[in-house]
């Protein structure tokens, strides 16, 4: 109904807008007037009446209008934004794939751990063409995620592409009702020291860490591995609340700029009374590091409190608002973007690791879907994979080793 709706629209504009083509409209009522007049014919004309009511072209009009400014802002029915408020809670029904349009394209930031789309392979930078048949360039972005959700123990078919590869699969995945662990695998590790894995950002997440933190300090842990691959972000209350855990009070995490003044443009700043600061650390990132977990990242880099192994990270860095409308739907819009200490934009660019270490991803997801099978949270009847080893933790680990004797060198 889209792509006829927007034909009938383009033969519409060339009629009533052909005069005022090289013109900009001066106020929000000129604009409105010829809206009104194009809906009314549509709303008179289309051929399908049950998609020509008001409501509905409203509604294609509004998802249309914030679709085409990025591939982030969105109107959002009431349903949609149920789903939002779900997914800041850490519990949804679905497959467990975090999805934005990048370039026309549904491109996959990253699966989550422990779901259906993680146990069926399917990786950053996937991209999905189908959905239970429909093409998804037919879709807006809201409208792919609200055909991959659904109750659980239903079936969804996903058509993927490989862009390295050019290999295209079909899954058939069974949804799952899901709730998002984001602090997984803490554990100390030979020489103390720690390991920790965050899967997301939600609002457990900070206060999670803190906890496993403690544990490993009351081990004796002497330096850090914070893996953030693969962590496609969440919260930025929840990245300010894990970056203050490792950065003095008052440091800068990171701002934002936007059009709004004051109510767009915010500095963060580290607060509370917790602050490791005084071990070495590394953290893991690659191209499925998204948006929260590349505010941590810069900001600990920027401060020079971490050292960055791995690969550059996937460049989400621009801040939504999600504001409410009187009907239970909402808009999310795009109102500023993030910028590290140092006023690195990281929108567009992503992070650079201050050591580049290459991992095939595939490597990487054998590595955790045999960690996910010895913890039973997966299937131990799934295909055996050889051993392979994390070149990327093994480099973290030397790189700590090497910055610990330092350490002793100078006391």
């Amino acid at each position: 109904m889209k792509l006829k709706l927007a034909a009938l629209l383009t033969v519409l504009f060339a009629f009533t807008a052909a005069p005022r083509a090289a013109e900009s409209y001066t106020n929000a009522y000129e604009a409105i007037a010829l809206f009104t007049k194009v809906l009314e014919v549509v709303h008179r004309g289309y051929v399908d009446t049950n998609e020509s009511g008001y409501d509905s072209l409203i509604r294609h009009a509004l998802t249309g209008m914030l679709q085409d400014l990025d591939p982030y802002s969105q109107f959002m029915d009431k349903e949609s934004y149920e789903d939002i408020k779900d997914d800041t809670a850490g519990r949804f029904g679905g497959v467990g794939l975090v999805v934005v349009m990048k370039a026309g394209l549904l491109t996959v930031v990253s699966p989550m751990e422990d779901t259906p789309a993680f146990r069926a392979g399917i990786l950053s930078g996937d991209i999905i063409v189908e959905i239970d048949g429909q093409e998804t360039r037919e879709l807006s972005l809201a409208d792919a995620v609200k055909k991959m959700r659904g109750d659980a123990h239903t079936e969804v078919k996903l058509k993927i592409v490989r862009p390295s590869t050019h290999e295209m699969k079909e899954h058939t995945l069974t949804r799952e009702e899901i709730e998002v662990a984001s602090v997984k695998d803490a554990k100390l590790l030979d020489g103390g020291i720690g390991y920790i894995r965050l899967t997301q950002f939600n609002e457990p997440t900070a206060e999670d860490l803190k906890a496993e933190l403690k544990k490993l300090t009351d081990q004796k842990m002497k330096a850090l591995v914070l893996d953030l691959r693969g962590n496609p972000g969440g919260l930025l209350t929840a990245a300010a609340g894990v970056a203050e855990l490792f950065l003095p009070r008052g440091d800068l995490i990171v701002f934002t700029k936007g059009r709004g003044g004051e109510l767009a443009d915010q500095r963060i700043k580290s607060s509370g009374n917790t602050h490791h600061a005084d071990f070495p650390m590394v953290i893991l990132v690659n191209g499925g590091s998204a948006s929260a977990a590349e505010i941590v990242s810069g900001a600990l880099q920027d401060h020079k409190r971490a050292v960055l192994v791995g690969e550059k990270t996937f460049g989400k860095g621009s801040v939504q608002s999600v504001l409410p409308l009187e009907d239970g739907a909402a808009i999310k819009l795009t109102t500023a973007k993030y910028y590290t200490p140092s006023e690195r934009v990281i929108h567009g660019n992503g992070i650079e690791p201050d050591v580049k270490v290459v991992m095939n991803p595939e490597d990487l997801f054998k590595i955790r879907l045999k960690q996910a099978q010895k913890s039973g949270e997966a299937d131990n009847d799934l295909p055996s994979e050889p051993e392979l080893r994390d070149v990327q933790l093994d480099y973290a680990i030397g790189t700590l080793k090497g910055m610990m004797i330092q350490q002793e060198w100078m006391k």
